[in-house]
């Protein structure tokens, strides 16, 4: 496959806390397995392939659930097993690969335009901020409240069980409302499995869909500046647009 064209089929991997999701191009179905803290990169790999057996693809983005690179992930994740960074997830495939962080790429399916504020309510707390097709990973999950009790510990899935449900949906309002005015953003997604706990999203919010982190990561091939790892080194892209306009990738 040329690196200056899109490919025309490529594989999502999207890996939770608790659950790793796929799904590909042209596909409405989704397929998924058990992840969990003992999940190591070369077990993703294998269950990878079995589930997506049938499946024809080019190319393979995957959605990590931490910092990620212009190598791939920048630090292993916390509910998670070892041995991902620095993995070659290229070779392991035999395909190119694109990996972006699991927040980053539900948010580039769920943007609609303007100044848009994604919080990923999870096992964690996932954020991220696209202005004007510039997308920004954050860490807003490390953020302190008032007793100094990060908001990862919060408004994620511990917090949920510590707190009650009825309390844990205050929370996040209250999350939406002074995070909304402190990014200025014209719009607020709330994504995530807990994201389904709300029957009305807070007011400034609305919900992501069920595959937006699907939509994000067919759209992260057509990012002018995303890495794409073939396996023997990293290599920008050629020149592409999504939705007639260029993105960038901070």
């Amino acid at each position: 496959m040329s690196s200056k064209r899109p490919p025309t089929s490529i594989l999502v991997i999207d890996i939770g806390g608790s659950k790793v999701k796929i799904s590909v191009s042209g596909q409405q179905e989704s397929r998924k397995c058990p992840s969990g803290p003992g999940l190591t990169p070369d077990q993703l790999v294998e269950s990878v392939k079995q589930l997506a057996n049938g499946w024809k693809y080019e190319a393979i983005s995957i959605g990590y659930p931490g910092p990620v690179g212009d190598n791939g992930p920048r630090s292993e994740p916390g509910n998670l097993g070892h041995g991902w960074v620095g993995y070659n997830f290229a070779t392991a495939f035999e395909r190119p690969v694109r990996i972006l962080n699991d927040a980053a790429m539900q948010a580039l399916g769920c943007y609609e335009g303007g100044r848009m504020l994604f919080l990923g309510l999870g096992t964690g707390l996932g954020s991220a901020l696209i202005a004007e097709n510039v997308i920004v990973s954050l860490e807003l999950g490390e953020l302190r409240d008032r007793e100094g009790e990060r908001l990862w510990r919060i408004l994620g899935e511990r917090g949920r069980k510590r707190f009650g449900n009825r309390v844990w949906r205050r929370a996040v309002r209250d999350a939406v409302k002074t995070l909304g005015t402190a990014f200025l953003v014209d719009d607020i997604v709330l994504g995530g499995g807990n994201a389904k706990l709300f029957r009305k999203p807070p007011p400034g919010s609305r919900l992501g869909g069920n595959r937006a982190a699907f939509r994000g990561g067919f759209r992260l091939w057509h990012i002018q500046d995303a890495q794409t790892h073939d396996g023997k080194e990293t290599l920008p892209d050629g020149q592409s647009k999504v939705d007639d306009q260029e993105w960038r990738l901070l």
